[in-house]
């Protein structure tokens, strides 16, 4: 496989493992020195806020304690789509747009959540491609409250 095709895998895999609920299956998609952040530029104060910012054992943690959150169970679903990938050797940077559509408990109705890009940067060479850094630049900053599962 090309290391596009790898880097679109990967990516898609972390989306599908999100969706299931598989947090240890998202984490073996990513390198040992993994960072994960959740972005959004603010008009107010003319700057970016960081909503969430875990190395790997962070989030680990945080995967951990979310059965112990008063959170909204309703299903989300991340349709992701690559724009581009940058870089050669050990490294690539990607960026991909990131919809999250929220189903309600009952199977009723669908809609937009979220809306957002990853920012990826994705360590190649030997072995499966891993997820070094995803910075998750948030456009919807209303959300409500009862949402802990990154996106």
């Amino acid at each position: 496989m090309d290391n596009r095709h790898q880097i679109e895998e990967l990516v898609y895999r972390s989306s599908l493992a999100l969706d299931e609920g598989n947090f240890k299956g998202f984490l073996e998609l990513c390198d040992d020195s993994f960072r994960y952040s959740i972005t959004a530029y603010s008009p107010e104060i003319r700057k970016d806020m960081t909503w969430l910012d875990h190395d790997k054992a962070g989030m680990d943690t945080l995967f951990t304690n979310l059965p112990r959150h008063n959170s909204d169970h309703s299903p989300l679903t991340r349709h992701v789509t690559l724009y581009t990938v940058a870089g050669e050797g050990e490294r690539a940077e990607v960026v991909s747009a990131l919809q999250v559509f929220r189903t309600a408990l009952d199977g009723g109705e669908t809609s937009l959540f979220a809306v957002g890009r990853y920012h990826d940067t994705i360590k190649l060479g030997a072995g499966a491609p891993k997820l070094l850094k995803r910075v998750v630049k948030m456009a919807t900053r209303e959300m409500g409250a009862g949402y802990h599962i990154p996106f």
